[in-house]
């Protein structure tokens, strides 16, 4: 397929000048530059860069090196892959640096020049690997539970070349050399099913050892490990006793090499931080803090001897997703003085992470920061909708000059702060608010012509921030905060536009495996709750963000990674099922759909629940089958397509009726029966039919929850309803996407009217105001509205389809794409004289573009005919469109009205 693609476009459009072309923005397994990698085959990706159009790569040859070896070198590989091509050379070395370079081959033949370097270094890569003990504290516990301290000093005679700090911890951790915070990641080592998959993350820290006396310092707090998750003071989940495990692999200039580790030798302590739970936030005390604990200028002698517990390190992986990092800085926008007298600061966006607080007071003196998401129809600070956690912050000084304070080991969401016990003028310069979310890179940029919808494309954003914690959260404030199985599925798709979300699902998604249950999918990955699990639309997560990933950004292997599991999750349904029915256990289904409150014609939105379950197993069904084929499994492909046949079958004879219509006539019943081809397609299109008339009958306004949600403009566009899923979109009175936006949301809402018209809040047991999975019509926005899209015989934007959907009252719309080929975009406007098209296609792709318009007379490419372009060639009529492909290169289409 690639020489066929690469040969239709040589022979079709290339011109015969030659533009300087040549690799950059190199990436090993997705990642800059990465250290820890224990993959013994890792994956290389490079952009190939030219400003002619229609380049292609017709060849390339990588070379790796250490130090002046070069220990693999591919020769001239004659293909157009430069996205995850994979090492094929000698075994690579655990804590070894590499070197790697590509050149690259156009066309034409012509060959660029070497790239830049790039580098990776390779982790600890076996338990033998580790020569590191585990460590646990030798002081007896207080009640209050408060962070521990560990510290050891060290000497390095020699001068040194290189050194790498190796990290993983039972709790949260924070380390330090000589003082120095070891590296900008927070939360280390973030959350995984523990028991079964314990991150490591590595460090270099050449720069912070120094020759001569040295001292290393961790400090460990609860976190994910034991602090409570869910409900029912559910503690401990992994273990009751915090531990470090650590090593730094030292390399001096000599050539020879040195470990320092944890073991009996190490000394433990309690400093600050005398109290730290996820939920209820942290407390600092100032006052007990050990003075310079992490430096060689401290004395340890009253330190007690840590333990040394031999626990097993077959559980021990690297990192392979994007650390929690600090990311946008707020500024107080002001503070309020409220009608019950309170101090609140705004921050003027709803956020996840936490404050630092700038502070000058006597010794003793105490500061309790509360966290709210809103305030209430009075303009008073609101919790209620927290629950049980309390999400505060206390801090008491030490007294003297000015103290810096933030939490170490939790976080809020919270766009408002009340203060409490402030000494002196409370000032907004005191205050700034940090964003934590996984340092993934954005991607997606989205605008249009409506201000009300660009802030609904901020909304989702921010929503993703917030919830993109190193596992995909429902929600950041209350008592919860956990990976939700169905949140995730119903938004990957939209997440994967927004920031480049390829080793952040990765990694998620080994729990999800880690964490079936004889295949069974649990509601919340890790799982916190128990065994309760296989909810329909829940626990489709563990096919459909993997065909996602798959399709976002063409990575073959989470298939072949998830296989197994996404095999095992559909045999415990088909177990379950009778007649080919799954309607024996139970499920969520359409998760806070609107409820009318006048059902006096008998259109309740309530959609059968075992109706919602049979359309999710015949797509995971389909999905498994898709996969199959990918991987090239021609048995499962057989087997599964027959189970898909059986399933549909039932689905046809069980809920709907010899007329064609549905048993339960919800808009969430039809879209799903048609996102995912239940009916015989000669019933397709008067089922949508009845969703149009659904919608119309509810004064064009939706009903959907989240299931139906994500593919309710979809199926609209797809059976030609755009104008309706435009109507849709722009409609702003309850329930709609723009509802919250006018009501001043600055993320998304978990319910369509979390608050009400008049001001009062709905239920405060579940009403979150960062909750991103409505915000999964941003996948329209961008697919359908922009038309960005990549075909399944070419995934991962190998071959691209542009295909806006104009209409609404939007004069202009425009997104771009950051894809590993490179930038993809497209902005379209409208007026009364033309409708115009800016795109930009990628190199080494090709595009497939189709142009608004029925007469090629009247379209112009960079002001000349359409028919005069030697670099488009033009296929067709569709649907009202001009069709025509293109290579890369930068295009101007012009559509005379």
């Amino acid at each position: 397929m690639k020489k066929t693609i690469a040969s239709i476009l040589t022979c079709a459009f290339f011109t015969v000048g030659h533009a300087q072309t040549s690799a950059g923005k190199l990436l090993l397994e997705n990642l800059d530059n990465p250290a820890g990698i224990m993959e013994g085959q890792p994956r290389f990706s490079w952009q190939i860069q030219s400003k002619q159009r229609n380049t292609l790569q017709s060849a390339y040859e990588i070379k790796v090196s250490s130090g002046k070896n070069i220990v693999w070198s591919s020769g001239k590989v004659n293909t157009d892959s430069s996205v995850h091509v994979a090492y094929k050379g000698s075994p690579l070395v655990a804590n070894e640096k590499y070197q790697w370079q590509v050149k690259v081959w156009d066309q034409n033949g012509k060959s660029a020049a070497w790239s830049a370097p790039a580098s990776f270094q390779m982790g600890l890569m076996s338990p033998g690997d580790w020569k590191a003990q585990w460590i646990e504290s030798g002081i007896t516990e207080a009640p209050s539970r408060p962070s521990q301290l560990f510290r050891k000093s060290f000497s390095t005679g020699k001068k040194i070349k290189s050194a790498t700090a190796y990290i993983t911890s039972h709790g949260m951790y924070e380390a330090y050399l000589n003082g120095k915070r070891i590296g900008d990641a927070w939360l280390t080592p973030g959350w995984t099913s523990y028991n079964k998959r314990l991150q490591y993350q590595s460090y270099d820290v050449t720069h912070l050892l120094q020759q001569g006396a040295n001292t290393v310092g961790a400090m460990l707090g609860n976190g994910w490990y034991r602090s409570v998750l869910g409900w029912n003071n559910n503690g401990n989940i992994y273990g009751k006793t915090l531990g470090l495990l650590m090593q730094i692999n030292i390399e001096y200039a000599d050539g020879s090499k040195d470990i320092v580790a944890t073991d009996g030798s190490w000394k433990s302590e309690t400093g600050s931080v005398t109290y730290s739970e996820i939920y209820n936030g942290e407390t600092i005390d100032a006052r007990k803090e050990k003075l310079n604990w992490n430096t060689n200028n401290h004395d340890d002698k009253s330190w007690a001897a840590v333990q040394v517990k031999n626990y097993p390190l077959t559980n021990i992986v690297t990192t392979v997703n994007e650390a929690v990092k600090k990311q946008e800085s707020f500024k107080a926008l002001k503070i309020i003085t409220t009608p019950a007298g309170e101090k609140v600061i705004d921050f003027g966006q709803n956020l996840v992470g936490w404050v630092e607080m700038k502070v000058t007071g006597k010794a003793g003196d105490s500061v309790l920061l509360s966290h709210a998401e809103v305030l209430d129809k009075k303009g008073n600070f609101y919790t209620e909708n927290l629950r049980a956690a309390k999400a505060q912050n206390k801090y008491i000084l030490k007294g003297g000059s000015s103290e810096t304070f933030h939490p170490y080991f939790t976080w809020q969401g919270f766009r408002y702060v009340k203060v409490e016990g402030y000494p002196g003028e409370l000032k907004p310069e005191h205050f700034t608010a940090y964003a934590l979310y996984s340092d993934m890179k954005p991607t997606g940029i989205f605008n249009s012509s409506d201000s009300l919808i660009n802030q609904l494309q901020h909304n989702i954003q921010w929503g993703q921030k917030g919830n993109f914690l190193d596992v995909p959260t429902d929600c950041p404030q209350r008592d919860e905060r956990l990976g939700w199985t169905g949140d995730a599925q119903a938004f990957s798709r939209t997440a994967s536009f927004n920031m480049n979300v390829n080793n952040f699902f990765a990694k998620w998604m080994r729990d999800v495996e880690a964490d079936q249950i004889d295949g069974l999918v649990p509601h919340v990955i890790p799982n916190a709750l128990g065994k309760d699990g296989n909810s329909a639309g829940w626990a489709d997560v563990a096919t459909i963000v993997p065909w996602d990933m798959y399709i976002a950004y063409g990575d073959k292997r989470i298939l072949a990674t998830q296989y197994n599991s996404m095999k095992a999750f559909v045999e415990s349904v088909r177990r379950t099922t009778k007649d080919d029915l799954w309607n024996t256990t139970w499920h969520f289904g359409d998760w806070l759909f609107y409820r009318p409150f006048d059902d006096n014609d008998g259109s309740s939105a309530v959609t059968d629940k075992h109706l919602i379950a049979q359309c999710f197993y015949a797509h995971s069904t389909q999905l498994l089958i898709n996969t199959a084929k990918v991987l090239e499994n021609t048995a499962d492909v057989t087997t599964y397509t027959n189970l898909l046949q059986r399933i549909k079958a039932a689905f046809n004879k069980e809920y709907v009726t010899a007329t064609g219509r549905l048993v339960s006539g919800t808009q969430t019943a039809y879209v799903l029966a048609l996102q995912f081809d239940m009916l015989p397609e000669n019933s397709r299109q008067q089922a949508a039919d009845r969703l149009v008339e659904n919608i119309k009958r509810y004064h064009n306004h939706l009903t959907t929850g989240f299931l139906g949600t994500p593919y309710l403009c979809h199926v609209l566009t797809r059976f030609g309803h755009s104008d309706l899923a435009y109507t849709l979109l722009m409609q702003d009175t309850y329930p709609s996407w723009l509802y919250p936006v006018k009501m001043g949301a600055t993320t998304i809402w978990e319910r369509w009217d979390g608050i009400k018209t008049d001001g009062s809040f709905q239920t405060p047991t579940m009403n979150s105001f960062n909750h991103y999975a409505y915000g999964a019509i941003g996948d329209w926005m961008y697919r359908k509205m922009v038309g960005l899209d990549t075909y399944e015989d070419g995934v991962g934007y190998k071959h691209i389809q542009v295909k806006p959907h104009i209409g609404g009252k939007f004069t202009h719309a425009s997104a771009s794409l950051q894809t590993y080929y490179g930038t993809l975009s497209n902005a379209w406007k409208k007026d009364s004289a033309q409708i115009s098209m800016q795109v930009e296609i990628p190199a080494n792709t090709r595009a497939t573009i189709y142009i608004p318009g029925t007469d090629i007379s009247k379209i112009t490419e960079s002001n000349a005919p359409l028919s005069s372009s030697k670099d488009i060639k033009v296929t067709g009529r569709e649907d009202g469109y001009i069709v025509v492909e293109t290579g890369s290169g930068k295009y101007s289409f012009a559509v005379k009205q």
